[in-house]
């Protein structure tokens, strides 16, 4: 028998998937979906990526978060399977967002999916891929048109040649977002590593393994503060774990190896049901401000089973310099923030601290309870905070409050600056930056005061360009008579 022979039928489904392919609407994709297999992802995915009322924010393809994470893994290859404008369109993504890695591709058209060939490209794909001088892992990622018409990547073998597979179906028409797919993924690597550390011994991170208890950071974060976290835990006598989405497969073991998860960017569902597999408590929001870094210390202290003394001497030792931060790095601003990174209220929460007056904060990721003590301290101070955002509501929260400052999404930026409001970029600009510790404060006023010292220059725009661009000035005159 090979690697690939399985005596379970075939559950490919003998029908002709959607003509139009992922263009054929969501509705009639999630159909096809659940009737040919894939029931149980879906209604796991509703539990884990509850939808807005709104039914789903307007973002990238959800993929990419997948995509991200494998591709920034080391000896990971990563595969998509989907419509080739799909992964044309990921694939340029990615490499705009600095991936320099191959992204593998296997091509299918209608015959290739009802008559099955499609799983056996994939089974040779990942064959040709699984060369263990090479790779660690192998991922492979279904995107809606394969979702919807059932191509089985659970019977894929779980690893050739000690090379690990995973298989993961991420569609757009049931994940939200691409943050929540980072969870999917990061979630199916930590649940493959568990089951391996449950089997027997396995290997040590590069680094070896710390001799203090650790504390696991979930959620992408700035490097340095990583190290920030590190140094707040010091008086602890705990160490920073490694971060997850992990940067190689050996970390996964580590991550699962801790005293505390601590979840940082709080929709990662998935990777919380491993810790809690794994007899992992866990901690929500994360050390950002006087407030922030207080009550975060006390809940990982208490977690990790940290006596009282300890605790308050880890405190005594981080707030006086945030404090000092905080005082020297004021911003005195109205302010609306929205964003699809999960962090935008962490970012708030500094932000009021620093003295700013935030009075709307969006978000695309959905509440959970890892979120709701960040919730609950911005509304008890009159900040509007919405989960499953859309741009709607983000454009009229700007509307209605008239900030001195918009941060948000491409298009709320763009409409910002039509009104001649200063604004910035979530993802590449503050979700780009240290939020923890003393480093914090001091780096967000930096970006958020030099942006509203522009807003002079805003207006003079403003006044210059007039109604260019607005009824008889639209469109392009070239002064011709004809």
């Amino acid at each position: 028998m090979t690697p690939y022979d399985d005596p379970r039928p075939s559950r490919i489904p003998a029908t002709e998937v959607s003509e139009g392919g992922c263009h054929s609407g969501k509705e009639k994709l999630a159909a096809e979906a659940m009737s040919s297999g894939k029931q149980a992802v879906l209604e796991q995915y509703a539990k884990d990526y509850p939808m807005g009322p709104h039914d789903q924010p307007q973002s990238m393809c959800p993929a990419f978060g997948s995509l991200r994470v494998g591709l920034r893994m080391r000896r990971t290859a990563t595969v998509l399977s989907g419509s080739a404008c799909c992964v044309y369109g990921l694939t340029f993504t990615s490499h705009f967002y600095g991936a320099r890695r191959t992204v593998g591709y296997v091509p299918f058209d209608s015959e290739t999916l009802v008559t099955g060939k499609l799983f056996e490209d994939i089974k040779e794909a990942v064959e040709g891929l699984c060369d263990p001088a090479q790779n660690d892992a192998v991922v492979i990622i279904n995107l809606c048109v394969p979702t919807a018409s059932g191509v089985p990547l659970d019977l894929l073998p779980n690893s050739i040649n000690g090379v690990r597979i995973i298989g993961i179906d991420v569609p757009g028409f049931g994940v939200p977002t691409h943050a929540e797919a980072k969870d999917i993924l990061a979630g199916a690597m930590l649940r493959y590593a568990r089951t391996e550390v449950e089997q027997g011994p396995v290997a040590e991170p590069a680094q070896g393994r710390s001799e203090l208890p650790t504390v696991s950071l979930v959620g992408e974060m700035f490097p340095v503060d990583a190290i920030s976290i590190g140094r707040l835990l010091e008086p602890l006598g705990i160490a920073a774990g490694p971060i997850v989405p992990t940067r190689e497969w050996r970390e996964l073991y580590a991550a699962l190896d801790c005293a505390v998860a601590a979840m940082i960017h709080p929709f990662y569902t998935d990777c919380h049901r491993q810790f809690a597999a794994a007899g992992r408590p866990a901690v929500g929001s994360a050390p950002v401000g006087y407030s922030g870094t207080e009550q975060w210390l006390e809940a990982i202290g208490k977690a990790a089973g940290i006596e009282d003394a300890r605790i308050a001497a880890a405190r005594d030792a981080a707030l006086p310099a945030i404090q000092g931060a905080l005082a020297a790095s004021p911003i005195d601003a109205r302010i609306t923030l929205s964003g699809y990174e999960g962090s935008e209220l962490l970012v708030a929460r500094l932000l009021v601290e620093c003295g700013a007056d935030v009075r709307y904060v969006g978000s695309a990721c959905p509440r959970t309870q890892w979120s709701d003590q960040d919730r609950e301290w911005l509304q008890e101070r009159g900040v509007e905070v919405r989960f499953r955002a859309s741009l709607e509501q983000d454009l009229a929260a700007m509307e209605e409050y008239q900030p001195d400052l918009a941060i948000g999404t491409t298009p709320v930026v763009q409409a910002a600056k039509e009104k001649a409001i200063p604004s910035l970029y979530f993802t590449n600009l503050i979700s780009a930056r240290p939020l923890v510790g003393p480093a914090g404060p001091g780096s967000l006023a930096q970006v958020i005061n030099a942006a509203l010292a522009n807003k002079a220059r805003f207006a003079d725009m403003e006044a210059f360009f007039a109604g260019v661009g607005h009824g008889d000035e639209a469109g392009i005159f070239t002064g011709v008579n004809h």
